[in-house]
């Protein structure tokens, strides 16, 4: 991102969505969103709080503590400085002028938490001053979440890097088992993790490597206590996620299953092909809607995806949402694939990264996902940006 925000962009988007403005705030680093958006640095001191209201149309406005009058000086505008909380409420007042509708990090209901950074009595005083508070996540998918060409090319390469390691970490499993037969769940982790150390890649997490009943929960987590060894007639799932180690440099994140031995349980393969069919429909849904000039929407994805599931019987075991926003974080601040856990009526545009992951969960048993990312290209072309699993892998 740049060092200064767009405002002209951003004011000419706030007229098209007939909004009178969009207000940013914080107090302690609370909302990272404010600071990309602001080009910020959120390691500075922010001990009181501050306000940056951008209009429809006019000059920015500014309001600081006297401890910290400076802190947006780097920011265009004009200035008030405030130091009782009275003259903090008359001035935000005076700030954002006749009633109008007023874009917030606020969600509805907390239908998209990724943008609820705002507590609900700023909410409540700017409501009071006659205002409209709507949501500002599409301003801030549009202003902080899309990728640019030099993000994209960084997703791409690290994409390489670690489908590359997916494949040393599965062909690990079946030395293993052909051999001495003792290499565990959370030795084959740290493996990968060592593997994105030596490739220049970082990750916040450690991956999830797990066997049979272990990834039926959906997060679990290896350790040296839970680890158990491969063996043959064991189902596994590998879920890996990282980034190039530079600057702006955005996150790839896949999940792949596989199964030690010659002759995968019927069950197994069942689950396989109805996720694989369950995600193979969310990309037609979303290349579809593309080519054919239709907008399309994060919640209608996930149900192009569920539906599948549905139909096969295994609605109530697939736990979660279809997909998820990349970015700089591996869960980025763009639209979800979600009209589960939210309904995200985020349009998918050109920028957008994001995951397409179903997954069926047999609690006790086993589990199955098949995640891929997409991009939807700065031409308006969404592709999968990295290998597409077909079949099972069978190791050993």
């Amino acid at each position: 991102m740049s060092s200064l925000p767009d405002i002209s962009a951003i004011q000419a988007d706030l007229r098209a969505r007939k909004l009178g403005g969009w207000l940013l705030c914080d107090f302690h680093n609370r909302d990272h969103l404010s600071y990309r958006v602001l080009g910020l640095d959120q390691k500075t001191m922010a001990t009181r709080r501050w306000f940056y209201y951008i209009p429809a149309r006019g000059t920015p406005k500014k309001l600081v503590h006297t401890v910290e009058k400076g802190k947006l000086d780097s920011l265009p505008g004009t200035k008030q400085v405030f130091l009782s909380w009275k003259s903090l409420h008359s001035g935000l007042k005076k700030m954002l002028g006749e009633r109008k509708k007023i874009a917030m990090q606020y969600s509805p209901k907390n239908n998209i938490p990724y943008v609820s950074m705002v507590d609900a009595g700023i909410i409540e005083l700017v409501k009071g001053f006659g205002h409209r508070v709507v949501s500002s996540a599409d301003l801030v998918q549009k202003f902080e979440a899309l990728i640019d060409e030099r993000g994209y090319r960084l997703h791409k390469e690290a994409g390489v890097l670690i489908d590359r390691i997916r494949r040393e970490a599965f062909a690990a499993i079946g030395e293993s088992v052909r051999g001495s037969g003792s290499l565990t769940e959370y030795e084959l982790q740290q493996f990968i993790l060592r593997r994105f150390s030596e490739e220049g890649l970082v990750t916040v997490d450690p991956p999830i490597v797990g066997t049979n009943d272990h990834p039926a929960d959906p997060h679990f987590a290896s350790s040296p206590e839970n680890a158990r060894p491969f063996t043959r007639g064991d189902t596994v799932l590998i879920d890996l996620w990282a980034k190039k180690d530079q600057s702006g440099a955005i996150y790839y994140d896949v999940t792949w299953t596989g199964f030690v031995g010659p002759t995968v349980p019927p069950k197994y393969r069942e689950i396989f092909g109805v996720v694989t069919a369950a995600r193979d429909a969310a990309i037609d849904f979303v290349q579809s809607a593309f080519s054919r000039g239709k907008p399309c929407y994060g919640w209608q994805v996930d149900d192009a995806c569920r539906a599948v599931v549905k139909k096969a019987g295994y609605a109530r075991q697939f736990l979660h949402r279809t997909g998820h926003s990349i970015g700089e974080e591996v869960h980025g601040n763009g639209v979800n694939i979600d009209n589960l856990e939210t309904r995200d009526e985020r349009e998918l545009v050109p920028g957008c990264c994001f995951s397409i992951e179903p997954g069926i969960y047999l609690e006790g048993e086993m589990a199955v996902r098949s995640e891929v990312n997409m991009f939807v290209r700065h031409d308006g072309v969404p592709e999968v940006t990295g290998e597409i699993q077909k079949e099972l892998i069978q190791v050993g």
